[in-house]
């Protein structure tokens, strides 16, 4: 495995890695909307806490133990995520789960799975190899079933030793009442002025793309990130693209992406029927759209439940066609609806 690139956090992250790191508690529930930092903050505490020479205001980012977490190899570091999302960060599987997957017997799971739970609780009651205590990180947290929501619960009632939680996640609402009871509860903070274009710009986006991106994710900067390489030619064609049932103009877009335009979309149509400015994007992009309000409310419903779904194998050709023409008959009934 290359070694990872040393960790640099964002100024929002290391502002709340400070606040958070003067506090005391044993375990920390971060919670907000996506593209905010989330995953980032909560390796951010990890690392300080479990650094040979922490400050207050974070890990060292020098010491054996801050590399070793850069390099994914720390033993007092637990992570318990989707095994997606582990490949997707570099985070190594255990060894029966990268054996099933290379023998192609199942695919990477994309829930936290009982037997990486169970590895957590094992992990939880050995000693600290280090003697700096341990850590267990958990993201998304949403991402449990109930069976390893309820394993990590009876760990984080009675944790053993010298050992601290984070919990990431943007669907606090989904999580177990006790699970978020037993945890001291964190609302993820905005980058403050500039500190977003400024941050952009550092990880090498072109400066006329900053802007759109940033727009298109709401202002969310992680997802502002991943939207730059759309946000100047691609993304001012969306409004239109839906309404024309264009189907080959996603042919290269994942379901939740194709969900998450849709239901900016459906958004920015609700807002200016209601005299406010769209929010994702130019209100030039969506002239001559005209839906009744009634109309985008139903459409809203309809992408809510299909998002609950979005993970299932579908046939992705046929999501993609069903997702733009639920648009298009949306988006082309209100034709006759006048300014």
């Amino acid at each position: 495995m290359s070694e990872a690139p040393q960790f640099v956090a964002a100024p929002w992250i290391q502002r709340q890695t400070r606040i958070l790191l003067a506090q005391r508690g044993h375990a920390w529930l971060l919670q907000g909307p996506s593209g905010l930092g989330h995953y980032q903050l909560a390796l951010a505490l990890a690392r300080a806490w479990l650094c040979d020479m922490p400050s207050p205001m974070g890990a060292c980012g020098a010491c054996p133990s801050c590399h070793a977490v850069d390099v994914r190899t720390h033993a007092d570091l637990c992570v318990l995520m989707p095994e997606t999302i582990m490949l997707e960060l570099g985070w190594p599987l255990s060894e029966k789960a990268q054996s099933d997957i290379d023998e192609k017997k199942r695919k990477p799971s994309k829930e936290i799975r009982i037997d990486a739970m169970r590895d957590a609780v094992e992990f939880a009651q050995r000693t600290s190899a280090r003697g700096a205590g341990k850590v267990v990180l958990v993201f998304p947290a949403e991402n449990m079933n109930n069976v390893t929501a309820n394993a990590l619960l009876k760990t984080l009632e009675e944790p053993a030793g010298n050992l601290r939680f984070v919990l990431a996640t943007e669907s606090a609402h989904q999580l177990l009442p006790t699970i978020r009871s037993r945890c001291i509860s964190h609302t993820m903070q905005w980058p403050a002025g500039d500190e977003a274009t400024q941050w952009l710009a550092q990880q090498g986006v072109d400066s006329a793309a900053i802007a759109p991106a940033l727009q298109a994710a709401g202002g969310r900067p992680d997802m502002a990130l991943s939207m730059a390489g759309i946000a100047l030619q691609v993304w001012p064609q969306v409004p239109q693209a839906f309404a024309q049932g264009q189907v080959a103009a996603f042919k290269d877009w994942t379901a939740p992406q194709l969900l998450d335009a849709a239901h900016k979309l459906c958004h920015d149509l609700m807002v200016m029927d209601a005299g406010a400015a769209p929010r994702f994007f130019q209100a030039a992009a969506l002239k001559g759209l005209h839906p009744a309000l009634g109309d985008l409310a139903a459409w809203a419903k309809q992408l809510a439940e299909a998002m609950k779904t979005v993970d299932h194998p579908f046939n992705a050709g046929l999501m993609s066609e069903a997702l733009v023409s639920q648009a298009q008959t949306v988006l082309n009934s209100g034709n006759s609806r006048k300014l």
